[in-house]
């Protein structure tokens, strides 16, 4: 299966690339809606301001298996976040913005070079508060010889609006289902209406990509992947997001409950975030996706 961005004409792309940064010039690329002029250096919540601004990249074999394959995902860091998570693993990338502001050009070849080395896909991790700059590079990467798979990593915290405009360009999403209480979500990510915010975008990206779909070889090339990090305590909510899931998306929906949290960044300040999970609660959080008819639970 040719990924999807192939298929696209220059115009086609151009236009979208077009849309993106017009977005940019009062910032509404994210739900936050700062109204900044990143196009001029003024800066929002994310601090990102014009140019593409990257921490690292390389082959990535940690990730789900179907992306992983023989040669590792393609993985490209994006600096900082549209969300502020007390407990982020990848804080320093997050939270401190450790990474370089880089050209257009460059980016489109860190994505050659990922597929030089045999990675099956470019894994755009926290890339919703970059995403014209992301297209734009893809579309020079593309005339490089670019023909992988793009996986849309991401937290969830997504427009549904600037979505719609990669219709066509992401063969797979990966959002994260993080919280199903709005409080929680404000209080642990600085994230306001986090969960209605989540379930409009899983199902608009579910719109435009459907179930997941592999390869003779088991490796995705189209499709969705959710992933719901169970937390301690029960924070994350986890059996009205699998319900939401169930009803509103897909039951076939590919599902990874994700049972690695471990207090890091703030989280050890945190009464109810300062331990790891226990082994019931993880085994309680399958239990109920289950028993909402979900069925394609990843498992390593």
């Amino acid at each position: 299966m040719k990924p999807l961005y192939l298929e696209l004409t220059d115009w086609e792309f151009e236009e979208k690339i077009k849309a993106l940064f017009d977005k940019l010039k009062s910032c509404s690329i994210c739900p936050r809606n700062c109204k900044v002029d990143r196009t001029k250096g003024q800066l929002g919540y994310c601090k990102t301001g014009f140019l593409p601004f990257v921490s690292s990249y390389g082959p990535h074999f940690g990730e789900e298996s179907v992306l992983v394959g023989f040669n590792g995902s393609g993985t490209i860091f994006f600096t900082s976040c549209n969300l502020g998570c007390i407990f982020c693993q990848n804080y320093e990338i997050s939270q401190l913005r450790v990474g370089d502001e880089i050209s257009f050009e460059d980016l489109a070849r860190i994505m050659i070079k990922l597929q030089q080395l045999g990675c099956h896909n470019i894994n755009l991790v926290s890339p919703t508060h970059q995403i014209p700059q992301i297209i734009k590079s893809l579309k020079i990467a593309r005339s490089m010889g670019l023909k992988v798979s793009i996986v849309y990593n991401t937290n969830a915290y997504d427009s549904v609006e600037t979505l719609k405009t990669l219709e066509g360009i992401i063969d797979i999403y990966m959002p994260d289902a993080k919280y199903s209480d709005n409080n929680v979500a404000r209080e642990l990510s600085d994230a306001p209406s986090y969960f209605e915010v989540m379930k409009e975008a899983i199902k608009e990206m579910q719109r435009q990509v459907g179930d997941l779909l592999l390869n003779g070889n088991g490796i995705a090339v189209r499709g969705l992947i959710v992933r719901h990090l169970v937390l301690p305590n029960g924070l994350a909510g986890s059996e009205l997001i699998f319900k939401f899931l169930s009803q509103s998306v897909s039951k076939n929906v590919f599902l990874n409950i994700m049972e690695q949290y471990r207090p890091c960044f703030k989280a050890t300040l945190h009464p109810k975030l300062s331990r790891r999970i226990t082994k019931e609660e993880f085994e309680e959080a399958v239990k109920l996706a289950k028993k909402y008819g979900l069925t394609r639970i990843y498992k390593e």
